[in-house]
């Protein structure tokens, strides 16, 4: 196996967890009301409104990660199992809950990472 086959191996699987990513995001849109995901998505945005204070640039970042052979695959897959254990312990919990902890979480991690 050549090195360029690892990397055609390694961007493939990250083209699969982008897919994962995306339907995950369709699925949890199709579950809710107009008015919820308007009133869910407020929130959303301040929060990674505040992060951007920290991690100015998490976006190129992710980018950066989709094309380096698997970086996004071992990414996503740190986050199925993460999101995994989260529902598990807060069975009512919905997507939305998951991403305001997730992203108050990285915001109180770069907070104690600037003292």
């Amino acid at each position: 196996m050549s090195y360029l086959d690892i990397c055609i191996i390694g961007w493939n699987l990250n083209s699969f967890m982008f897919v994962v990513n995306f339907f995950i995001a369709i699925r949890t849109i199709s579950a809710q009301d107009r008015m919820t995901l308007q009133e869910e998505s407020v929130v959303l945005k301040e929060l990674k409104d505040e992060l951007e204070k920290y991690y100015p640039y998490r976006t190129y970042s992710t980018l950066f990660s989709y094309l380096v052979p698997f970086t996004a695959f071992f990414r996503m897959g740190y986050r199925l199992i993460e999101m995994f254990f989260f529902f598990q312990k807060n069975q009512e919990a919905k997507m939305f809950d998951y991403m305001v902890y997730k992203y108050n979480n990285d915001i109180q991690r770069a907070i104690n990472n600037q003292k």
